[in-house]
């Protein structure tokens, strides 16, 4: 069922990969409501994914932005804009990857260079995006930015490496930065701190089905799927979330709140 609750509305969603994205289920929740979109991503993950085929499906555009360049962040801005006749209602950053992980570094010995690639990736280009589009003026009063988050920026878990770090920076800089735009822009910055999802980016971490089916039992209503996430995306994108800004908000089915369920001990 569908309830108009971002009729009218421009978004730019950074992260698309294939179909099984969570940034591709946010992406046609917000057109099922009314919304008009950008898809984009780095040049590289054009030639991987289907990101030109999705937003076609969608009556869309992609266009491909390394968001850890400023360049390229500006001329997204731009270019949105110029489609959109005007600025931006809302935005969501779904970017995370780590080279570390990739080649199966162990965390007492990563390479520190490729960390510092991470944290630029997955974290600083949060910061940017943010940064462009209050410099371009682009985004609209009362507009709402998400960046999705993990539970590890909060506690240790096994084979997550440094991303552990990126989120908590990621959180980090949706309070400072949601501070700054509040008080200007009337407009809010949360993270979504999601379940363990079954996407092309998260399988890869070592251990995925592990994490997956811990959480699944731990969770009282189970995993939260992408397609839950994407719900959530939208009513925070919405106006009904108007006031809620600056906030971690976990989507998890629960299992932040658990200590010890004892099923899970037999």
């Amino acid at each position: 069922m569908n309830y108009n609750l971002l009729k009218g509305k421009k978004g730019i969603i950074f992260g698309a990969l294939d179909e099984n994205s969570i940034a591709w289920h946010v992406a046609k929740k917000c057109v099922d409501e009314g919304a008009q979109i950008v898809l984009t991503n780095a040049p590289v993950a054009f030639r991987m994914g289907k990101i030109e085929e999705m937003a076609a499906s969608l009556n869309s555009v992609a266009i491909p932005a390394d968001a850890t360049s400023m360049e390229d962040l500006e001329q997204l801005f731009k270019k949105s804009m110029e489609i959109f006749g005007g600025k931006v209602d809302f935005i969501l950053h779904s970017i995370g990857m780590s080279l570390n992980i990739r080649k199966n570094k162990e965390y007492h010995d990563l390479n520190h260079d490729w960390m510092l690639k991470t944290f630029d990736i997955s974290a600083v280009s949060f910061h940017k995006v943010m940064q462009t589009a209050d410099k371009l003026d682009a985004i609209n009063d009362w507009g709402s930015i998400i960046a999705l988050s993990y539970i590890a920026a909060q506690r240790t878990f096994p084979y997550y490496g440094e991303m552990a770090e990126s989120k908590a920076l990621l959180e980090s800089f949706a309070r400072s930065f949601g501070a700054h735009l509040g008080k200007t822009k009337k407009v809010r910055v949360n993270t979504i701190s999601q379940s363990p999802t079954i996407t092309t980016a998260g399988s890869g971490v070592k251990g995925f089905d592990m994490f997956y089916k811990y959480t699944q039992n731990m969770a009282p209503l189970g995993n939260a799927d992408a397609d839950a996430c994407a719900d959530y995306c939208v009513l925070l994108f919405s106006d009904l979330s108007r006031m809620v800004t600056m906030q971690n908000l976990y989507h998890d089915g629960g299992f932040s709140s658990m200590g010890m369920d004892p099923t899970l001990m037999d």
